[in-house]
């Protein structure tokens, strides 16, 4: 490993070390903070987010923002480490937080680091972001405010390097279907299980008119059901709930409506800030990656892409599938291997704006 690659590695062993559960990064955001301002950035912050902006940041000049997130989700109880002591093990660094997203973290700050005096035809902007994990109020919706223009962005999750061009949003529905209650042995009443029964079916055969390019159909699930108090007695009112995954066809306001218009129950989303994200083919970010040799692929798993109105990619070293599982780990080579492919990436992303 070079020494960029070293120096990643020693502040990923530094976060691992510095419990950061979302909702609580202060001390991570203090860690990020002071390693930016020793390595001669000058570092911003708001709640526990910290940026950083490139030398001879020209507003005049598109930017690019580099962006990770610092907080963790809760140790699975099944841990067989510490969670906050990096352990490495036959080549294999543990601890929480080390492959989502603390390896995507400390590539995009020494990629960064490296090119922030460079000339480019854009700005560089790092941002670390805090409380990704719950979608706070703190979080990515109080930075992108804060962060003035930006025109695309390289967002840091672990995709084994690969680009996901898109992912798909999140609308969960909380549905309540009435009815009247009666005695069951009488045959009295109105059931509202049925009513549920014959409105989750036809949110099962539901087809939307239209379908995304990239991200296929709208995706529904039925996921819980509740009804009744006894045995005897016909329930008046059932819940359930729907789990949605929404595509770019379709705002999630308008996704919303045409499911309420086909049941008779009531549907009431939870949040529609969850927005899906498509990246078109011959974005200069897409471009960028089939140039760096990168596949692209739609995420299976959301992120604060998702709350950014601006175009981006994501992409970074580690492996979903080790994401928020107990023994979390990352590779030393695919930090070394995310870095290298960053600065190719930004490379060829350069020429495709000087052209």
């Amino acid at each position: 490993m070079d020494n960029t690659a070293t120096q990643a590695l020693e502040l990923l062993q530094r976060l691992i070390a510095t419990p950061s559960l979302s909702r609580d990064e202060s001390r991570t955001g203090d860690l990020l903070e002071e390693y930016l301002t020793a390595r001669g950035a000058r570092p911003e912050r708001l709640h526990n987010n910290v940026w950083a902006r490139s030398e001879g940041f020209d507003p005049a000049r598109p930017t690019l923002l580099l962006n990770s997130h610092h907080d963790t989700v809760r140790p699975a109880a099944s841990w067989t480490r510490d969670p906050w002591t990096p352990t490495f093990e036959e080549g294999r660094l543990y601890g929480l937080g080390s492959n989502d997203a603390g390896a995507s973290v400390v590539a995009l700050t020494e990629t960064f680091l490296a090119l922030r005096d460079k000339a480019l035809p854009f700005n560089l902007l790092l941002a670390l972001s805090a409380e990704e994990e719950c979608m706070g109020e703190h979080g990515m919706r109080a930075l992108v405010p804060a962060l003035g223009p930006v025109d695309m962005a390289l967002v840091g999750e672990p995709t084994g390097m690969q680009a996901a061009a898109g992912e798909r949003g999140l609308v969960v529905l909380d549905g309540t279907a009435r009815g009247k209650s009666g005695h069951a042995a009488r045959g009295e009443g109105i059931n509202a299980l049925y009513i549920a029964l014959e409105d989750i079916e036809r949110l099962r055969s539901f087809r939307f008119e239209r379908e995304s390019a990239l991200l296929g159909p709208v995706g529904i699930a039925v996921t819980q059901i509740e009804a009744g108090t006894q045995h005897n007695v016909v329930p008046d009112t059932c819940r359930f709930v729907v789990d949605v995954r929404t595509t770019d066809a379709y705002t999630n306001e308008e996704t919303v409506a045409l499911l309420r218009a086909a049941v008779r129950s009531e549907l009431t989303p939870r949040s529609t800030r969850i927005r899906a994200v498509a990246l078109g083919d011959e974005h200069p970010l897409m471009r960028a990656a089939r140039a760096t040799g990168r596949t692209s692929f739609v995420s299976p798993t959301t992120s604060d892409r998702t709350l950014m109105p601006f175009p981006a990619l994501k992409m970074g070293p580690g492996d979903s599938a080790r994401s928020h599982t107990a023994d979390e780990y990352i590779l030393p080579e695919e930090i070394a291997e995310g870095i290298a492919v960053y600065h190719r990436f930004i490379e060829n992303l350069a020429l495709e704006y000087e052209h």
